[in-house]
């Protein structure tokens, strides 16, 4: 017991490497502040381009759903790394967070995409007809009742996914990010001890948890329904 405590929860350890991995933490934070919206909103441009064209336009919509199953079945670290590290051979030189960025959208998207599709599918069809109805145009009714009810309809998924999204950032230390994995595992190699990986574990749980217990509260709302 006294060794397991050495290793992982060493308080001394754990006060020595604070300082780094709370800018790992920062760094972590603002990443997911920056590729959840941009991953959402591609998704939700993808739900609704499907929903619009599934009479017609069949290629685009065969297109749409083939994009959306390459994306949801190739491994994000596979992607990261052929963007950032393929990309100057094919004459595209991004930097760590543009390329990132790009990685996280092009993956993300599609799990959203399958999300929204799910909570505008929910949304009776009569809705728009109703809204029609009233003198708005397509558009404002699409913005202003169909997204609306179908980010009700799947407003737990969405905060699951986005849950998944901040745990999957850590995918950025393979191009030198330094978040909260890669100060974690740099603190591990100075001090000899697998203590700061637990300390950022614990960071990670701190930061989550009242994400995971809202999400709790969600689900059960959504199946008192």
């Amino acid at each position: 017991m006294e060794s397991l405590i050495q290793n992982f929860f060493n308080l001394e350890v754990y006060a020595q490497v604070f300082p780094h991995l709370l800018n790992g933490l920062w760094t972590t934070i603002w990443l997911s502040a920056l590729v959840i919206p941009l991953g959402a909103a591609a998704g939700l441009a993808l739900a609704l381009a499907l929903a619009l064209t599934q009479s017609r336009r069949r290629w685009l919509r065969w297109s749409l759903i083939g994009y959306i199953d390459f994306f949801r079945a190739f491994p994000p670290l596979v992607l990261l790394i052929l963007i950032y590290f393929g990309g100057p051979f094919l004459g595209l030189e991004l930097g760590k967070v543009a390329a990132v960025a790009l990685a996280f959208v092009l993956n993300n998207a599609s799990y959203y995409a399958e999300v929204f599709r799910a909570g505008l599918e929910g949304v009776a069809r009569g809705q728009m007809e109703a809204a029609r109805s009233t003198g708005l145009t397509r558009a404002q009714a699409v913005r202003l009742v169909l997204i609306p009810q179908a980010v009700r309809n799947v407003l737990p998924d969405l905060v699951g996914n986005s849950i998944e999204v901040v745990k999957l950032t850590s995918i950025a230390s393979v191009v030198a990010m330094p978040e909260l994995l890669r100060a974690a595992r740099d603190a591990q190699s100075l001090v000899y001890n697998p203590s700061p990986v637990m300390l950022a574990a614990l960071m990670y749980l701190a930061l989550l948890w009242p994400l995971t217990r809202w999400l709790g509260r969600l689900e059960h709302r959504r199946a008192s329904r």
